[in-house]
């Protein structure tokens, strides 16, 4: 297995795709659809001796662009088979627009959110200079779903659904042992399962190594996205796999110690939410700016939605209420560790 690094101004940068050459030559994401990074992959490839017609699978952990964009050109080349999860699927066979792309739904979430006219039109703008072009071709895709296998002939992934940062993010979890060229990691041996076998994943989106996956702007589609995500960190946890390999940057070599520093991340930030709301009601653009200050291109978007993510939660909790798009805080001193699920790792640590 070989990690291609890929360079990427769009959105978080350094994106990584990961090349298998079993029986079936997979590749593990793409890129976003962009003459640069298409040549970076490119470029990539031919290093390792393989062109996109040589692709036979594209496995991908979610639908976003920097992820997904050259699928679908790849696909053309050479007729690989496009794996993504039932969920997001519609994103990239293009049966539904992205948020970029859908003034409508733009309309509705920017409201909801309490954003204000000036901070809409930076964010429209910002989409537009972007382009659709970055989202690729559509592809023909396989839905698959949590627990199925895609065999690529002596190795087999196993899907596993994280979702919280999209509706159908997955991790793909192997015995690394199977990888060709792959020296596994020296880690805790086991499967997750009580097992010997070593076992690995790759994460995309939904773990990584230096920063936290932005939830409630990322994907507006996903219903309660930090409960989501909260219960995708707890699997992680549990799965106690002994090495990741994200979707940007580095390999993290303890994800479940990183999947909980996560997820207590999350609760730092809704005690910091609770704390904006004292001052009196506030809208997620409010709450925003009070965490993030101010914000440009892409997290003009993520921010609010990050904000709403916790605001959401607490609203279901019954913390705090929302009257139109502001929200007034009901219960100023709660328990912020029950709003989250425990791990194994929060138990030890007590």
């Amino acid at each position: 297995m070989k990690r291609i690094q890929l360079g990427n101004t769009v959105f978080e940068g350094e994106n990584d795709a990961y090349l298998i050459e079993a029986d079936r030559t997979t590749l593990v994401d793409t890129a976003v659809s962009i003459p640069a990074v298409r040549a970076d992959l490119r470029e990539g490839l031919s290093e390792l001796g393989v062109g996109f017609a040589d692709v036979d699978a594209v496995v991908l952990t979610h639908w976003h662009p920097d992820h997904a964009g050259l699928a679908g050109e790849i696909q053309t080349e050479g007729g690989a088979e496009v794996y993504v999860h039932e969920a997001d699927a519609p994103l990239v066979d293009g049966r539904e627009r992205p948020f970029a792309t859908n003034p409508a739904a733009q309309r509705e979430t920017f409201e909801r959110w309490g954003m204000p006219a000036a901070a809409r039109d930076r964010l429209t703008e910002f989409f537009e200079t972007e382009g659709t072009d970055i989202y690729g071709r559509d592809a023909e895709v396989t839905p698959i779903a949590d627990g199925e296998t895609i065999d690529l002939g002596g190795v087999k992934l196993e899907t596993v659904h994280l979702p919280g940062h999209t509706a159908g993010l997955c991790a793909f979890a192997f015995d690394p042992r199977t990888v060709p060229g792959h020296e596994p990691v020296s880690g805790n041996g086991g499967d997750g399962n009580g097992g010997e076998s070593p076992v690995e994943a790759f994460t995309g989106d939904a773990l990584l190594p230096r920063y936290t996956p932005n939830v409630g702007g990322a994907d507006v589609r996903v219903e309660e996205p930090l409960a989501a995500y909260a219960d995708s960190l707890v699997r992680i946890v549990d799965r106690d796999w002994d090495a990741a390999h994200p979707g940007h940057r580095e390999r993290i070599d303890e994800p479940s110690r990183r999947a909980a520093e996560i997820l207590d991340h999350h609760r730092d930030r809704t005690r910091r939410v609770i704390d904006v709301l004292e001052s009196g009601p506030a809208t997620a653009w409010e709450v925003s700016a009070a965490l993030f200050g101010d914000l440009e291109e892409i997290h003009t978007l993520h921010g609010p939605g990050e904000a709403f993510a916790h605001l959401d939660h607490l609203e279901r909790a019954g913390v705090l209420e929302r009257d139109g798009t502001a929200y007034r805080l009901l219960d100023p001193d709660p328990n912020v560790d029950d709003l989250f699920p425990t791990t194994a790792l929060d138990a030890a640590s007590t």
